[in-house]
Protein backbone atom coordinates (compact mmCIF):
# COMPACT_ATOMS: atom_id res chain seq x y z
CA UNK A 1 0.00 0.00 0.00
CA UNK A 2 1.47 3.10 -0.93
CA UNK A 3 1.53 5.91 1.80
CA UNK A 4 1.87 9.79 2.04
CA UNK A 5 0.63 13.03 4.04
CA UNK A 6 -1.29 15.72 3.30
CA UNK A 7 -1.30 17.58 6.31
CA UNK A 8 -0.77 21.27 5.56
CA UNK A 9 -4.10 23.18 3.23
CA UNK A 10 -1.52 25.74 1.55
CA UNK A 11 -1.44 24.37 -1.95
CA UNK A 12 -3.10 26.35 -4.37
CA UNK A 13 -6.84 25.74 -5.25
CA UNK A 14 -6.89 23.91 -8.69
CA UNK A 15 -8.93 25.13 -11.57
CA UNK A 16 -9.77 23.88 -14.84
CA UNK A 17 -11.56 23.86 -18.53
CA UNK A 18 -15.27 23.16 -18.05
CA UNK A 19 -14.37 20.29 -20.26
CA UNK A 20 -12.69 18.98 -16.91
CA UNK A 21 -14.30 15.24 -16.23
CA UNK A 22 -16.22 15.12 -12.81
CA UNK A 23 -19.87 15.61 -14.71
CA UNK A 24 -21.99 16.89 -16.65
CA UNK A 25 -22.77 19.52 -14.03
CA UNK A 26 -19.95 20.40 -12.54
CA UNK A 27 -16.45 22.08 -13.22
CA UNK A 28 -14.15 23.44 -10.59
CA UNK A 29 -13.43 27.09 -10.33
CA UNK A 30 -10.92 28.43 -7.65
CA UNK A 31 -13.60 31.01 -6.51
CA UNK A 32 -15.49 30.20 -4.59
CA UNK A 33 -13.53 26.80 -4.42
CA UNK A 34 -17.00 24.43 -4.28
CA UNK A 35 -19.32 26.74 -6.78
CA UNK A 36 -21.49 24.46 -8.94
CA UNK A 37 -21.53 25.71 -12.75
CA UNK A 38 -23.76 23.94 -15.65
CA UNK A 39 -21.84 23.41 -18.66
CA UNK A 40 -22.89 26.43 -20.45
CA UNK A 41 -21.72 28.79 -18.24
CA UNK A 42 -24.44 29.89 -15.83
CA UNK A 43 -24.16 28.83 -11.89
CA UNK A 44 -26.80 26.33 -10.75
CA UNK A 45 -28.14 25.75 -6.91
CA UNK A 46 -26.16 23.05 -5.79
CA UNK A 47 -27.52 19.92 -6.04
CA UNK A 48 -29.20 17.93 -2.69
CA UNK A 49 -28.17 14.56 -1.41
CA UNK A 50 -31.26 12.29 -1.88
CA UNK A 51 -32.23 9.79 0.09
CA UNK A 52 -34.67 8.25 -1.17
CA UNK A 53 -33.30 4.86 -2.43
CA UNK A 54 -30.47 3.54 -0.64
CA UNK A 55 -27.42 2.89 -2.39
CA UNK A 56 -26.71 -1.07 -3.44
CA UNK A 57 -23.46 -1.55 -1.71
CA UNK A 58 -25.59 -0.41 1.52
CA UNK A 59 -28.35 -2.40 0.91
CA UNK A 60 -26.40 -5.45 0.27
CA UNK A 61 -23.82 -4.95 3.29
CA UNK A 62 -27.97 -4.86 5.44
CA UNK A 63 -28.79 -8.05 3.86
CA UNK A 64 -31.45 -6.72 2.15
CA UNK A 65 -32.35 -8.77 -1.24
CA UNK A 66 -30.59 -7.24 -3.85
CA UNK A 67 -30.20 -8.65 -7.74
CA UNK A 68 -26.71 -8.62 -7.94
CA UNK A 69 -23.38 -8.65 -5.60
CA UNK A 70 -22.09 -4.51 -6.05
CA UNK A 71 -18.66 -4.24 -7.55
CA UNK A 72 -16.33 -1.07 -6.75
CA UNK A 73 -12.44 -2.07 -6.74
CA UNK A 74 -9.60 -0.80 -4.38
CA UNK A 75 -7.24 1.68 -5.91
CA UNK A 76 -9.69 1.94 -8.72
CA UNK A 77 -9.32 5.74 -8.88
CA UNK A 78 -5.17 5.86 -10.01
CA UNK A 79 -1.93 4.87 -12.03
CA UNK A 80 -2.99 1.86 -14.10
CA UNK A 81 -5.95 4.93 -15.94
CA UNK A 82 -3.18 5.77 -18.12
CA UNK A 83 -5.89 7.04 -20.44
CA UNK A 84 -9.31 7.44 -20.47
CA UNK A 85 -11.44 5.52 -22.56
CA UNK A 86 -14.07 8.19 -23.67
CA UNK A 87 -11.14 10.53 -24.58
CA UNK A 88 -13.59 13.03 -26.21
CA UNK A 89 -15.81 13.20 -23.01
CA UNK A 90 -12.86 13.03 -20.12
CA UNK A 91 -9.58 14.17 -21.69
CA UNK A 92 -7.88 14.79 -18.54
CA UNK A 93 -6.53 11.18 -17.66
CA UNK A 94 -4.98 10.48 -14.10
CA UNK A 95 -1.26 10.31 -15.45
CA UNK A 96 -2.21 13.66 -17.29
CA UNK A 97 -3.01 14.93 -13.91
CA UNK A 98 0.39 13.16 -12.61
CA UNK A 99 2.31 15.24 -14.83
CA UNK A 100 0.69 18.57 -13.97
CA UNK A 101 1.27 17.76 -10.37
CA UNK A 102 3.49 15.31 -9.78
CA UNK A 103 3.38 15.14 -6.00
CA UNK A 104 1.25 12.68 -4.46
CA UNK A 105 1.25 15.09 -1.71
CA UNK A 106 0.11 17.75 -3.73
CA UNK A 107 -2.49 15.63 -5.92
CA UNK A 108 -4.17 14.79 -2.49
CA UNK A 109 -3.94 18.05 -0.34
CA UNK A 110 -5.94 20.14 -3.10
CA UNK A 111 -9.99 19.44 -2.87
CA UNK A 112 -10.76 19.87 -6.45
CA UNK A 113 -8.02 17.24 -6.99
CA UNK A 114 -9.33 14.76 -4.73
CA UNK A 115 -12.70 14.72 -6.01
CA UNK A 116 -11.67 14.76 -9.60
CA UNK A 117 -9.47 11.84 -8.54
CA UNK A 118 -12.04 10.12 -7.27
CA UNK A 119 -14.60 10.70 -9.67
CA UNK A 120 -12.46 9.68 -12.51
CA UNK A 121 -13.29 5.84 -12.10
CA UNK A 122 -17.18 6.35 -11.44
CA UNK A 123 -17.43 8.59 -14.46
CA UNK A 124 -15.74 5.91 -16.86
CA UNK A 125 -17.41 2.80 -15.02
CA UNK A 126 -19.79 3.39 -12.58
CA UNK A 127 -18.62 1.40 -9.84
CA UNK A 128 -21.14 0.86 -6.66
CA UNK A 129 -19.15 2.32 -4.50
CA UNK A 130 -16.78 5.80 -5.03
CA UNK A 131 -13.74 5.97 -2.56
CA UNK A 132 -12.13 8.80 -1.78
CA UNK A 133 -8.56 9.53 -3.50
CA UNK A 134 -6.48 9.52 -0.11
CA UNK A 135 -3.90 7.78 2.17
CA UNK A 136 -4.00 6.41 5.31
CA UNK A 137 -1.29 7.83 6.64
CA UNK A 138 -3.08 11.09 5.98
CA UNK A 139 -3.80 11.85 9.93
CA UNK A 140 0.08 11.69 10.66
CA UNK A 141 0.97 15.77 9.95
CA UNK A 142 -1.78 16.04 12.96
CA UNK A 143 -0.52 14.60 15.17
CA UNK A 144 2.77 15.87 15.43
CA UNK A 145 3.93 13.05 12.85
CA UNK A 146 5.57 14.67 9.87
CA UNK A 147 6.65 12.25 6.74
CA UNK A 148 6.91 13.22 3.34
CA UNK A 149 6.51 10.54 0.55
CA UNK A 150 9.42 9.93 -1.85
CA UNK A 151 9.16 9.09 -6.02
CA UNK A 152 10.57 5.66 -5.89
CA UNK A 153 10.94 5.04 -2.57
CA UNK A 154 7.73 5.41 -0.51
CA UNK A 155 6.78 7.22 3.10
CA UNK A 156 9.48 8.44 4.49
CA UNK A 157 9.06 9.38 8.55
CA UNK A 158 11.36 11.94 9.40
CA UNK A 159 11.42 11.30 13.27
CA UNK A 160 10.44 7.37 13.63
CA UNK A 161 8.91 6.61 17.38
CA UNK A 162 11.12 4.23 19.48
CA UNK A 163 10.89 5.16 23.20
CA UNK A 164 7.93 6.41 25.64
CA UNK A 165 9.05 10.25 25.17
CA UNK A 166 8.63 9.52 21.07
CA UNK A 167 5.12 8.66 21.89
CA UNK A 168 4.46 11.61 24.51
CA UNK A 169 4.69 13.67 21.60
CA UNK A 170 2.15 12.40 19.53
CA UNK A 171 -0.68 14.99 19.25
CA UNK A 172 -4.60 14.33 19.84
CA UNK A 173 -5.79 14.27 15.96
CA UNK A 174 -8.50 16.67 15.57
CA UNK A 175 -9.66 16.64 12.26
CA UNK A 176 -11.97 19.52 11.29
CA UNK A 177 -8.54 21.44 12.18
CA UNK A 178 -5.61 18.99 10.55
CA UNK A 179 -7.45 17.82 7.35
CA UNK A 180 -10.31 19.68 6.35
CA UNK A 181 -9.92 18.86 2.84
CA UNK A 182 -11.13 15.55 3.45
CA UNK A 183 -14.38 16.56 4.79
CA UNK A 184 -14.65 18.70 1.70
CA UNK A 185 -14.32 16.44 -1.18
CA UNK A 186 -15.99 13.86 0.12
CA UNK A 187 -19.02 16.54 1.10
CA UNK A 188 -19.05 17.23 -2.62
CA UNK A 189 -18.83 13.55 -3.46
CA UNK A 190 -21.56 12.92 -1.88
CA UNK A 191 -23.56 15.59 -3.68
CA UNK A 192 -21.63 14.61 -6.86
CA UNK A 193 -22.55 10.36 -7.18
CA UNK A 194 -26.01 11.54 -5.84
CA UNK A 195 -26.81 8.27 -4.10
CA UNK A 196 -26.29 6.51 -7.01
CA UNK A 197 -23.63 4.66 -5.53
CA UNK A 198 -22.22 4.46 -2.12
CA UNK A 199 -19.51 7.03 -1.07
CA UNK A 200 -16.59 5.52 0.94
CA UNK A 201 -14.09 6.89 3.08
CA UNK A 202 -11.21 4.86 4.90
CA UNK A 203 -8.55 4.84 7.66
CA UNK A 204 -5.62 3.20 8.81
CA UNK A 205 -5.59 0.57 11.72
CA UNK A 206 -3.38 1.23 14.84
CA UNK A 207 -1.56 -1.62 14.23
CA UNK A 208 -0.53 -0.62 10.57
CA UNK A 209 -0.16 3.54 11.60
CA UNK A 210 2.16 2.15 14.28
CA UNK A 211 4.49 -0.32 11.84
CA UNK A 212 5.56 3.12 9.57
CA UNK A 213 5.78 5.56 12.10
CA UNK A 214 8.20 2.75 14.37
CA UNK A 215 9.44 1.64 11.42
CA UNK A 216 10.51 4.87 9.62
CA UNK A 217 8.52 3.94 6.55
CA UNK A 218 7.49 0.23 4.67
CA UNK A 219 9.57 -2.64 6.12
CA UNK A 220 10.01 -5.85 4.35
CA UNK A 221 10.32 -7.46 8.17
CA UNK A 222 9.05 -5.23 10.68
CA UNK A 223 11.56 -5.56 13.40
CA UNK A 224 12.00 -2.50 14.80
CA UNK A 225 7.75 -3.04 15.40
CA UNK A 226 8.35 -6.20 16.50
CA UNK A 227 11.03 -5.15 18.98
CA UNK A 228 9.15 -2.44 20.42
CA UNK A 229 6.09 -5.38 21.09
CA UNK A 230 8.13 -7.62 22.81
CA UNK A 231 10.58 -5.66 24.66
CA UNK A 232 8.64 -2.52 25.30
CA UNK A 233 5.21 -3.45 24.79
CA UNK A 234 3.72 -0.51 27.17
CA UNK A 235 5.31 2.11 24.75
CA UNK A 236 3.69 0.35 22.01
CA UNK A 237 0.30 0.06 23.86
CA UNK A 238 0.30 3.72 24.58
CA UNK A 239 0.99 4.07 20.86
CA UNK A 240 -1.73 2.20 19.78
CA UNK A 241 -4.25 4.01 22.23
CA UNK A 242 -3.42 7.21 20.51
CA UNK A 243 -3.68 5.79 17.10
CA UNK A 244 -7.06 3.98 17.86
CA UNK A 245 -8.59 7.01 19.62
CA UNK A 246 -7.71 9.11 16.66
CA UNK A 247 -8.95 6.92 14.01
CA UNK A 248 -12.15 6.49 15.70
CA UNK A 249 -12.28 10.29 15.66
CA UNK A 250 -11.64 9.95 11.69
CA UNK A 251 -13.94 7.62 11.14
CA UNK A 252 -16.76 9.68 12.65
CA UNK A 253 -15.71 12.94 10.92
CA UNK A 254 -16.00 10.59 7.58
CA UNK A 255 -18.99 9.78 8.10
CA UNK A 256 -20.62 13.03 8.87
CA UNK A 257 -18.87 14.48 5.94
CA UNK A 258 -21.06 12.06 4.08
CA UNK A 259 -19.02 8.91 3.85
CA UNK A 260 -21.49 6.70 3.64
CA UNK A 261 -19.24 3.37 4.47
CA UNK A 262 -15.79 3.34 5.41
CA UNK A 263 -13.17 1.08 5.27
CA UNK A 264 -10.36 0.18 8.04
CA UNK A 265 -6.99 -0.98 6.46
CA UNK A 266 -5.03 -3.52 8.62
CA UNK A 267 -2.52 -3.96 6.27
CA UNK A 268 0.53 -5.18 8.02
CA UNK A 269 -1.22 -7.16 10.89
CA UNK A 270 -1.17 -10.12 9.11
CA UNK A 271 2.82 -10.01 9.94
CA UNK A 272 1.77 -10.80 13.79
CA UNK A 273 1.15 -14.59 14.36
CA UNK A 274 -2.20 -14.81 16.14
CA UNK A 275 -1.41 -14.64 19.36
CA UNK A 276 0.04 -10.77 19.35
CA UNK A 277 -2.60 -9.86 16.84
CA UNK A 278 -4.85 -10.45 19.49
CA UNK A 279 -2.61 -8.23 22.13
CA UNK A 280 -1.77 -5.46 19.44
CA UNK A 281 -4.33 -5.55 16.86
CA UNK A 282 -7.56 -6.63 17.58
CA UNK A 283 -8.50 -4.50 20.85
CA UNK A 284 -7.77 -1.63 18.77
CA UNK A 285 -9.47 -2.14 16.16
CA UNK A 286 -12.66 -3.28 18.73
CA UNK A 287 -12.44 0.09 20.53
CA UNK A 288 -12.89 1.82 16.76
CA UNK A 289 -16.05 -0.46 16.05
CA UNK A 290 -17.35 0.10 19.31
CA UNK A 291 -16.87 4.12 19.66
CA UNK A 292 -18.28 4.43 15.78
CA UNK A 293 -21.31 2.79 16.25
CA UNK A 294 -22.52 4.43 19.57
CA UNK A 295 -22.80 7.49 17.24
CA UNK A 296 -23.06 5.94 13.67
CA UNK A 297 -25.03 2.64 14.79
CA UNK A 298 -25.90 1.60 10.69
CA UNK A 299 -22.36 3.12 9.23
CA UNK A 300 -21.15 0.28 7.78
CA UNK A 301 -17.70 -0.80 8.54
CA UNK A 302 -15.41 -2.95 6.36
CA UNK A 303 -12.28 -4.09 7.11
CA UNK A 304 -9.65 -5.51 4.91
CA UNK A 305 -6.26 -7.30 6.10
CA UNK A 306 -3.82 -8.71 3.36
CA UNK A 307 -3.00 -12.10 3.72
CA UNK A 308 -5.91 -13.00 6.77
CA UNK A 309 -6.35 -16.33 5.85
CA UNK A 310 -5.18 -17.25 9.51
CA UNK A 311 -6.54 -14.36 11.48
CA UNK A 312 -10.59 -14.59 9.68
CA UNK A 313 -12.26 -15.64 12.67
CA UNK A 314 -10.09 -13.08 14.61
CA UNK A 315 -11.05 -10.52 12.17
CA UNK A 316 -15.05 -11.35 12.81
CA UNK A 317 -14.48 -10.60 16.31
CA UNK A 318 -13.63 -6.96 16.07
CA UNK A 319 -17.17 -6.50 15.40
CA UNK A 320 -17.07 -4.71 11.58
CA UNK A 321 -20.29 -5.38 9.01
CA UNK A 322 -18.11 -6.85 5.89
CA UNK A 323 -15.29 -8.59 6.49
CA UNK A 324 -12.57 -8.05 3.19
CA UNK A 325 -10.89 -11.18 1.40
CA UNK A 326 -7.96 -11.23 -0.38
CA UNK A 327 -7.27 -13.61 -3.08
CA UNK A 328 -5.38 -16.45 -0.95
CA UNK A 329 -8.39 -17.23 0.62
CA UNK A 330 -11.15 -19.49 -1.06
CA UNK A 331 -14.28 -17.44 -1.14
CA UNK A 332 -16.76 -20.18 -0.02
CA UNK A 333 -14.28 -21.68 2.70
CA UNK A 334 -13.86 -18.00 4.30
CA UNK A 335 -17.41 -17.66 4.12
CA UNK A 336 -17.78 -20.90 5.90
CA UNK A 337 -15.75 -19.46 8.39
CA UNK A 338 -17.25 -16.05 8.77
CA UNK A 339 -20.60 -17.10 9.02
CA UNK A 340 -23.74 -16.04 7.34
CA UNK A 341 -24.34 -12.85 9.62
CA UNK A 342 -21.16 -10.75 8.27
CA UNK A 343 -20.48 -9.75 5.09
CA UNK A 344 -17.77 -10.51 2.84
CA UNK A 345 -16.06 -8.35 0.42
CA UNK A 346 -13.42 -9.50 -2.67
CA UNK A 347 -11.40 -11.33 -3.79
CA UNK A 348 -10.39 -11.91 -7.61
CA UNK A 349 -6.98 -12.02 -7.63
CA UNK A 350 -6.16 -8.70 -9.22
CA UNK A 351 -3.34 -10.53 -11.49
CA UNK A 352 -6.53 -11.68 -13.24
CA UNK A 353 -6.86 -8.84 -14.71
CA UNK A 354 -4.10 -9.22 -16.80
CA UNK A 355 -5.77 -12.20 -17.91
CA UNK A 356 -8.08 -12.45 -21.08
CA UNK A 357 -11.74 -11.26 -21.21
CA UNK A 358 -12.83 -14.82 -20.99
CA UNK A 359 -10.40 -15.86 -17.73
CA UNK A 360 -11.59 -12.46 -16.56
CA UNK A 361 -15.42 -13.38 -16.91
CA UNK A 362 -14.77 -17.08 -15.40
CA UNK A 363 -12.99 -15.96 -12.20
CA UNK A 364 -15.94 -13.12 -11.44
CA UNK A 365 -18.52 -15.98 -11.91
CA UNK A 366 -16.21 -18.77 -9.56
CA UNK A 367 -16.24 -15.72 -6.87
CA UNK A 368 -19.69 -14.78 -6.91
CA UNK A 369 -20.92 -18.07 -6.79
CA UNK A 370 -18.29 -19.61 -3.74
CA UNK A 371 -19.85 -16.52 -2.13
CA UNK A 372 -23.41 -17.33 -2.34
CA UNK A 373 -26.20 -14.57 -2.41
CA UNK A 374 -26.53 -11.43 -0.63
CA UNK A 375 -24.14 -9.64 2.10
CA UNK A 376 -21.58 -9.65 -0.29
CA UNK A 377 -19.12 -6.90 -2.07
CA UNK A 378 -17.63 -7.59 -5.45
CA UNK A 379 -13.88 -6.74 -5.13
CA UNK A 380 -10.38 -7.75 -5.75
CA UNK A 381 -8.73 -8.90 -3.26
CA UNK A 382 -6.20 -6.44 -3.25
CA UNK A 383 -5.61 -3.00 -5.18
CA UNK A 384 -5.44 -2.70 -8.60
CA UNK A 385 -1.80 -3.38 -10.27
CA UNK A 386 -0.24 -0.74 -12.40
CA UNK A 387 0.19 -1.51 -15.37
CA UNK A 388 -2.83 -3.86 -15.76
CA UNK A 389 -4.75 -3.17 -19.05
CA UNK A 390 -7.42 -0.43 -18.21
CA UNK A 391 -9.65 -2.53 -21.46
CA UNK A 392 -9.49 -5.43 -19.06
CA UNK A 393 -10.99 -3.24 -15.89
CA UNK A 394 -13.86 -2.27 -17.50
CA UNK A 395 -14.40 -5.83 -18.70
CA UNK A 396 -14.53 -6.66 -15.19
CA UNK A 397 -17.39 -3.64 -14.27
CA UNK A 398 -19.12 -4.84 -17.40
CA UNK A 399 -19.18 -8.61 -16.59
CA UNK A 400 -19.90 -7.69 -13.05
CA UNK A 401 -22.88 -5.20 -13.40
CA UNK A 402 -24.18 -7.66 -15.88
CA UNK A 403 -24.70 -10.20 -13.05
CA UNK A 404 -28.32 -11.77 -11.66
CA UNK A 405 -28.89 -14.03 -8.68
Amino acid sequence: MSSCIYGCSSLPSFSAPSAYPTSSRFAFSPSPRHRIHCALGGTVAEPKVTAAVEPLLLNAVRGADVERPPVWLMRQAGRYMKAVLDSSSFPWSYQIICEKYPSFRERSENVDLVVEISLQPWNVFKPDGVILFSDILTPLSGMNIPFDIVKGKGPIIFNPLHTAADVDQVREFIPEESVPYVGDALTILRKEVDNKAAVLGFVGAPFTLASYVVEGGSSKHFTKIKRLAFSQPKVLHALLQKFSTSMAKYVQYQAESGAQAVQIFDSWATELSPVDFEEFSLPYLKQIVDTVKQTHPNLPLILYASGSGGLLERLALTGVDVVSLDWTVDMAEGRRRLGQNIAVQGNVDPGVLFGSKEFITDRINDTVRKAGRGKHILNLGHGIVVGTPEENVAHFFEVAKGLRY
